[in-house]
């Protein structure tokens, strides 16, 4: 049985997606970009898209009742590998040991040609 989640507190779906699914005692979100969700603004350079992505993530979580602490899966996508070192550096300031598994990869595009987007599942 799978139960969607969704916040104001990250941007809208702005497709035929939910923001993030239940199952079980499992949370997919979808991958989250750079947007403000109370502006709709994306800040400039991959650090602070980073930290701005990753602030939608945590809503998210906070939503269904769990934490960055019990994320234990990300994807990140970027817009060039080269950007890889500086989002890594926020990326480091978010997460702690045990850190979850992840794949970085570079993409042509990514929506609104932001410079990240980073997907995660959680335990709940």
């Amino acid at each position: 049985m799978k139960e969607v989640i969704s916040t104001t507190a990250a941007p809208a779906a702005i497709g035929p997606y939910s923001q993030a699914i239940k199952c079980g005692n499992m949370l997919f979100c979808s991958g989250q970009i750079p947007v403000n969700p109370e502006t709709g603004e994306i800040p400039e350079g991959i650090k602070a898209q980073t930290a701005q992505s990753l602030a939608n993530v945590k809503a998210l979580l906070a939503a269904a009742g769990t934490s960055i602490d019990n994320v234990v899966k990300t994807t990140v996508f970027l817009a060039d590998m080269g950007l890889f070192g500086e989002m890594n550096a926020v990326y480091a300031e978010t997460f702690t040991e045990p850190f979850p598994a992840r794949s970085a990869v570079a993409v042509r595009e990514l929506p609104k040609q932001v410079l990240v987007e980073i997907e995660v599942i959680a335990a709940l």
